[in-house]
Protein backbone atom coordinates (compact mmCIF):
# COMPACT_ATOMS: atom_id res chain seq x y z
CA UNK A 1 0.00 0.00 0.00
CA UNK A 2 1.57 3.03 -0.74
CA UNK A 3 1.19 6.28 1.52
CA UNK A 4 1.78 9.91 1.17
CA UNK A 5 5.27 8.90 1.83
CA UNK A 6 5.43 8.45 -2.03
CA UNK A 7 5.66 12.05 -2.79
CA UNK A 8 8.14 13.00 0.25
CA UNK A 9 10.91 14.30 -1.98
CA UNK A 10 15.15 13.61 0.03
CA UNK A 11 17.52 16.03 -1.64
CA UNK A 12 20.74 14.98 -2.35
CA UNK A 13 21.71 17.93 -3.61
CA UNK A 14 23.46 16.66 -7.24
CA UNK A 15 24.04 17.89 -10.26
CA UNK A 16 22.34 18.29 -13.39
CA UNK A 17 21.40 14.12 -15.02
CA UNK A 18 24.05 12.16 -17.41
CA UNK A 19 22.83 11.30 -19.78
CA UNK A 20 24.75 9.04 -22.52
CA UNK A 21 25.96 5.69 -21.22
CA UNK A 22 29.66 6.91 -22.26
CA UNK A 23 29.26 9.67 -20.04
CA UNK A 24 27.90 7.72 -16.98
CA UNK A 25 30.91 5.39 -17.45
CA UNK A 26 33.30 7.70 -17.61
CA UNK A 27 31.46 9.90 -14.65
CA UNK A 28 31.52 6.61 -12.83
CA UNK A 29 34.97 6.16 -13.07
CA UNK A 30 36.18 9.69 -12.25
CA UNK A 31 34.03 8.67 -8.71
CA UNK A 32 35.86 5.90 -8.22
CA UNK A 33 39.55 7.87 -8.75
CA UNK A 34 37.92 10.71 -6.49
CA UNK A 35 37.42 8.11 -3.53
CA UNK A 36 40.71 7.16 -4.22
CA UNK A 37 42.52 5.52 -0.72
CA UNK A 38 39.88 7.06 1.06
CA UNK A 39 40.83 8.17 4.53
CA UNK A 40 37.45 9.82 5.31
CA UNK A 41 36.50 7.90 8.25
CA UNK A 42 37.62 5.29 10.61
CA UNK A 43 36.51 2.54 8.47
CA UNK A 44 39.69 2.75 6.87
CA UNK A 45 41.52 1.21 9.05
CA UNK A 46 40.13 -2.18 9.32
CA UNK A 47 39.70 -2.84 5.91
CA UNK A 48 40.78 -4.86 2.75
CA UNK A 49 39.22 -3.48 -0.42
CA UNK A 50 36.71 -0.26 -0.97
CA UNK A 51 34.20 -1.79 -2.23
CA UNK A 52 32.65 0.93 -4.89
CA UNK A 53 29.82 -0.83 -6.14
CA UNK A 54 29.25 -2.64 -9.95
CA UNK A 55 26.63 -3.48 -12.56
CA UNK A 56 25.24 -1.18 -15.87
CA UNK A 57 26.35 2.54 -15.44
CA UNK A 58 22.42 2.84 -17.61
CA UNK A 59 20.64 0.23 -15.60
CA UNK A 60 16.98 0.75 -14.63
CA UNK A 61 17.41 -0.38 -11.18
CA UNK A 62 19.36 0.33 -7.99
CA UNK A 63 20.10 -1.81 -5.08
CA UNK A 64 21.60 0.20 -2.13
CA UNK A 65 22.42 -1.92 0.52
CA UNK A 66 23.94 -1.29 3.99
CA UNK A 67 28.05 -2.21 4.19
CA UNK A 68 30.17 -4.99 3.01
CA UNK A 69 30.64 -8.03 4.75
CA UNK A 70 33.49 -10.07 4.65
CA UNK A 71 33.46 -11.78 1.69
CA UNK A 72 32.62 -8.39 0.30
CA UNK A 73 35.73 -6.74 1.69
CA UNK A 74 37.86 -9.63 0.62
CA UNK A 75 36.67 -9.47 -2.97
CA UNK A 76 35.88 -5.48 -3.59
CA UNK A 77 32.58 -6.27 -4.62
CA UNK A 78 29.44 -5.95 -3.43
CA UNK A 79 26.68 -8.59 -2.21
CA UNK A 80 29.18 -11.88 -3.36
CA UNK A 81 28.35 -13.98 0.33
CA UNK A 82 25.36 -15.95 1.16
CA UNK A 83 23.17 -12.77 1.02
CA UNK A 84 24.71 -12.00 -2.43
CA UNK A 85 23.39 -15.04 -3.62
CA UNK A 86 19.78 -14.51 -2.61
CA UNK A 87 19.92 -10.86 -3.91
CA UNK A 88 20.93 -12.65 -7.47
CA UNK A 89 18.15 -14.92 -7.21
CA UNK A 90 15.60 -12.30 -6.80
CA UNK A 91 17.24 -10.02 -9.52
CA UNK A 92 17.08 -13.30 -11.69
CA UNK A 93 13.12 -13.69 -10.80
CA UNK A 94 12.51 -9.96 -11.16
CA UNK A 95 13.40 -10.65 -15.14
CA UNK A 96 17.08 -9.14 -15.19
CA UNK A 97 20.66 -10.11 -15.03
CA UNK A 98 22.66 -9.03 -12.06
CA UNK A 99 24.77 -7.26 -14.57
CA UNK A 100 21.56 -5.38 -15.71
CA UNK A 101 20.97 -3.56 -12.61
CA UNK A 102 23.47 -1.46 -10.36
CA UNK A 103 24.31 -2.69 -6.94
CA UNK A 104 26.02 -0.54 -3.78
CA UNK A 105 26.19 0.49 0.00
CA UNK A 106 25.72 3.21 1.77
CA UNK A 107 29.24 3.08 2.79
CA UNK A 108 32.05 1.47 0.93
CA UNK A 109 34.35 -0.03 3.63
CA UNK A 110 32.99 -2.72 6.19
CA UNK A 111 32.32 -2.19 9.40
CA UNK A 112 34.34 -4.17 12.08
CA UNK A 113 32.05 -7.62 12.90
CA UNK A 114 29.73 -6.49 10.67
CA UNK A 115 28.01 -4.53 12.78
CA UNK A 116 26.08 -1.60 11.68
CA UNK A 117 27.54 1.66 9.95
CA UNK A 118 27.63 4.97 12.00
CA UNK A 119 26.31 7.91 11.69
CA UNK A 120 30.11 9.82 10.88
CA UNK A 121 30.79 6.99 8.72
CA UNK A 122 27.24 6.95 6.87
CA UNK A 123 27.84 11.21 6.47
CA UNK A 124 31.79 10.49 4.96
CA UNK A 125 30.22 7.77 2.26
CA UNK A 126 26.63 9.50 1.70
CA UNK A 127 28.27 11.98 -1.39
CA UNK A 128 29.52 9.23 -2.99
CA UNK A 129 26.49 6.94 -3.11
CA UNK A 130 24.25 10.49 -3.80
CA UNK A 131 26.97 10.68 -6.95
CA UNK A 132 26.44 6.72 -8.40
CA UNK A 133 22.72 7.35 -8.04
CA UNK A 134 22.70 10.75 -9.94
CA UNK A 135 24.99 9.62 -12.13
CA UNK A 136 22.99 6.08 -12.97
CA UNK A 137 19.67 8.03 -12.70
CA UNK A 138 17.71 4.59 -12.68
CA UNK A 139 13.62 4.51 -13.11
CA UNK A 140 13.96 2.60 -9.28
CA UNK A 141 15.89 2.52 -6.38
CA UNK A 142 15.69 -0.40 -4.10
CA UNK A 143 17.31 0.37 -0.69
CA UNK A 144 18.45 -3.46 1.75
CA UNK A 145 17.62 -3.26 5.06
CA UNK A 146 16.85 -1.08 7.90
CA UNK A 147 20.41 1.20 8.08
CA UNK A 148 19.95 1.86 4.54
CA UNK A 149 16.60 3.20 4.11
CA UNK A 150 16.71 5.00 7.30
CA UNK A 151 20.29 6.78 6.29
CA UNK A 152 18.73 7.74 2.43
CA UNK A 153 15.11 9.13 3.54
CA UNK A 154 16.27 10.52 6.94
CA UNK A 155 13.59 9.11 8.97
CA UNK A 156 13.61 6.48 11.61
CA UNK A 157 10.82 4.41 11.28
CA UNK A 158 11.51 0.42 11.27
CA UNK A 159 11.97 -1.06 8.04
CA UNK A 160 8.92 -2.94 8.54
CA UNK A 161 6.60 0.12 8.23
CA UNK A 162 8.99 1.64 5.64
CA UNK A 163 8.94 -1.65 3.20
CA UNK A 164 6.18 -1.83 0.76
CA UNK A 165 5.79 1.99 -0.01
CA UNK A 166 7.10 4.08 -2.22
CA UNK A 167 9.25 7.37 -1.66
CA UNK A 168 11.32 9.83 -3.61
CA UNK A 169 15.06 9.90 -3.66
CA UNK A 170 16.23 12.67 -5.82
CA UNK A 171 12.98 12.49 -7.80
CA UNK A 172 14.04 8.49 -8.10
CA UNK A 173 10.89 6.52 -6.28
CA UNK A 174 12.80 4.30 -4.03
CA UNK A 175 11.15 0.86 -2.31
CA UNK A 176 12.60 0.35 0.91
CA UNK A 177 12.51 -3.71 1.84
CA UNK A 178 14.24 -6.04 3.86
CA UNK A 179 17.84 -6.68 3.46
CA UNK A 180 18.91 -10.53 2.05
CA UNK A 181 20.82 -11.15 5.24
CA UNK A 182 17.55 -10.68 7.00
CA UNK A 183 15.69 -13.10 4.84
CA UNK A 184 18.36 -15.72 5.67
CA UNK A 185 17.35 -15.48 9.37
CA UNK A 186 13.85 -15.19 8.52
CA UNK A 187 13.12 -17.04 5.44
CA UNK A 188 9.30 -16.89 5.70
CA UNK A 189 9.34 -13.32 5.13
CA UNK A 190 10.77 -13.86 1.65
CA UNK A 191 7.45 -12.96 0.50
CA UNK A 192 7.18 -9.84 1.81
CA UNK A 193 10.60 -9.05 -0.31
CA UNK A 194 8.91 -10.67 -3.46
CA UNK A 195 5.40 -8.08 -2.90
CA UNK A 196 8.21 -5.20 -2.99
CA UNK A 197 10.10 -6.28 -6.22
CA UNK A 198 6.65 -6.68 -7.31
CA UNK A 199 5.38 -3.29 -7.20
CA UNK A 200 9.37 -2.23 -8.29
CA UNK A 201 8.58 -3.87 -11.23
CA UNK A 202 5.33 -2.22 -11.79
CA UNK A 203 6.84 1.19 -11.23
CA UNK A 204 9.55 0.23 -13.58
CA UNK A 205 6.61 -0.55 -16.39
CA UNK A 206 5.17 2.65 -15.64
CA UNK A 207 7.98 4.97 -16.40
CA UNK A 208 9.22 3.30 -19.14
Amino acid sequence: MNTAADDAPVDSGTEETIVSAADKDRALQELREEIGDCQRCKLCRGRTNIVFGEGSSHARLMFIGEGPGRDEDLQARPFVGEAGKLLTRLIEKMGMKREEVYIANIVKCRPPNNRDPEEDEISSCRPFVERQAQIISPDVIMSLGRVSAQSILGMNMPIGKLRGNFFSFNDIPLMPTYHPAYLLRNPKDKWLVWADAQKALSKLKNRG
